[in-house]
């Protein structure tokens, strides 16, 4: 099956849960606002949510499937046992450190609250409350890696839905029959993210031992150095995977000092985790698989060819995406979170937040389809020195913009990291010569900038057709930009016949 066609498939899957991340986002607005309660709450859910974006977006698939790939089924099979019973063993062992030290950890995730002992307080309970998904998230991840090897897409693609839709129906529960204290509020929330991890652990366990030959086989564990390279390689690996994940959540630390600073950097960067997040499943479930194989078989060319169709497809979603999102910042997060206790100041600040967020996207997306190649090829190193690159980036940008512009500037530095972050990994690459954009490449990137530039200038003139921010007027844009961009798209070339006919192509 194609690329392309493996893309939608997967991509659909993917899509339907960012969606319903967003809706419970949305909702989250609606129910706790902008305030301290919901400055602590998303402070405490921003490490859980940190590790299960990393982990379900295939963070621990580069140390993975590359390694058990090289096995036999069976093999694979009690490899995976004794993988997911180690990191079992060792996730329960963190989250009960994190019981005991929430009050250290709370001060760690929100230093500009520590003249606030209350809603530090309540930070700490968060955390102890929520952590324990971390546990869940991490081994459901590890199946779906061994579900993707195996072409098996559709657990792993519907299993994640269960935790945004559990905490959905919480929160439409809670605003229909229960009236609670928002610290109430946020604490049930805190305890519901736990229990929808436990459901997808389960739809993902299920699948692995269904189906014919179970995927999986436990035993006790026995330390193979293919085991000790795993889990030596796990760390590093989940740190180089979800760069993007640890510049948000230094940035957050920074916002902590201002006045819903935390609030409007979550709901912003949410927005924009909708085609990032896309792109980072296809990157990880598909390509890396894909690239693998072509290293174990020497084809270098076809790694370089896979990379340059790859990053084609991710600018073709990624530019028109950030554009999108500055020229509608405003509507947007007006229409989607300005209810309840999310008031109209709150919709501005995410706005400005979202714009200066939307910067990086297209440096963050490379980012994630370039450092696949080096995955595939063991070179985590490489990897890493530029995600902590990008952080160091991070960190300096956002303390520097942070005091003329507060969390607008803390946004703009997660973007300058972003855009380090890409560069360093170029960098890696043409080092050891996989860096080789073709002529088709250049061309097609080409295309694509001019057709988002023409649905840019749409957007800007159809805006002041629909003064009224409202759920019909955003979906009409957000539609007929769309749209439009389809259209330049196909009539430049960025989009062709032969896109649609590799995409209708069966098995």
């Amino acid at each position: 099956m194609s690329l392309i066609r493996s893309s939608l498939l997967v991509g659909l899957g993917s899509m339907a849960s960012r969606v319903l991340g967003f809706v419970r986002d949305m909702l989250f607005a609606q129910a706790l606002g902008a305030g301290p309660v919901a400055d602590a709450f998303l402070a405490a859910f921003r490490l859980p949510n940190l590790v299960r974006r990393i982990v379900g977006e295939g963070g621990l698939n580069p140390a993975l499937i590359p390694a058990l790939s090289a096995l036999e089924p069976d093999d694979q099979a009690t490899t995976a046992g004794d993988v997911m019973s180690v990191f079992g063993l060792a996730l329960l062992g963190l989250t009960a450190l994190v019981e005991i030290g929430a009050g250290l950890l709370a001060l760690a995730l929100a230093p500009g609250l520590h003249d606030d002992g209350g809603t530090l307080a309540l930070v700490a309970l968060y955390t102890r409350l929520s952590f324990p998904i971390v546990l869940s998230v991490t081994l459901a991840s590890i199946g779906a890696a061994i579900l993707n090897m195996r072409g098996r897409f559709a657990a792993t693609a519907l299993a994640p839905l269960a935790v945004n839709g559990g905490l959905i129906l919480v929160l439409i529960g809670m605003e229909a029959g229960l009236s609670l204290p928002l610290a109430q509020k946020a604490a049930w929330l805190a305890l519901a993210s736990s229990l929808a991890g436990l459901i997808q652990l389960a739809l993902v366990a299920a699948a692995l031992w269904t189906g014919g030959t179970p995927l999986v086989r436990f035993r006790k564990p026995r330390w193979s150095p293919l085991l000790k390279n795993l889990l030596l390689a796990g760390f590093p690996v989940l740190l180089a995977s979800g760069a993007m994940q640890l510049f948000i959540l230094t940035a957050t630390q920074i916002a902590s000092f201002w006045p819903s600073g935390v609030s409007w950097l979550y709901y912003a960067e949410r927005v924009m985790q909708l085609p990032l997040g896309l792109m980072a499943a296809l990157g990880s479930g598909l390509l890396l698989p894909e690239l693998a194989r072509r290293h174990r078989a020497g084809e270098t060319g076809a790694i370089v060819a896979a990379q340059n169709r790859a990053l084609e497809v991710a600018l073709l979603l990624a530019l028109p995406a950030s554009a999108a999102l500055m020229v509608l910042a405003r509507p947007m997060s007006s229409v989607l979170f300005e209810r309840g206790a999310f008031q109209s100041s709150d919709a501005e600040g995410t706005a400005l937040v979202l714009m200066a967020l939307s910067a990086g996207l297209p440096f963050a997306t490379a980012a994630k389809v370039l450092s696949q190649t080096l995955f595939a090829r063991g070179s985590v190193k490489e990897v890493l020195v530029a995600a902590l690159l990008g952080l160091a980036l991070t960190i300096a940008a956002s303390l520097l913009l942070a005091w003329p512009l507060g969390p607008t500037g803390i946004a703009l530095g997660v973007s300058a990291g972003c855009i380090g972050h890409a560069a360093a990994i170029v960098s890696g690459l043409n080092r050891i010569g996989l860096w080789a954009p073709d002529r088709a490449l250049a061309m097609r990137a080409m295309r694509i900038v001019l057709a988002v530039l023409a649905m840019s200038l749409g957007l800007v003139g159809a805006g002041p057709l629909f003064p009224q921010a409202g759920v019909a007027s955003l979906a009409a844009l957000c539609l007929g930009g769309l749209a439009f961009y389809a259209l330049v798209a196909w009539a430049t070339g960025a989009i062709t016949r032969d896109d649609w006919a590799a995409l209708t192509k069966k098995a």
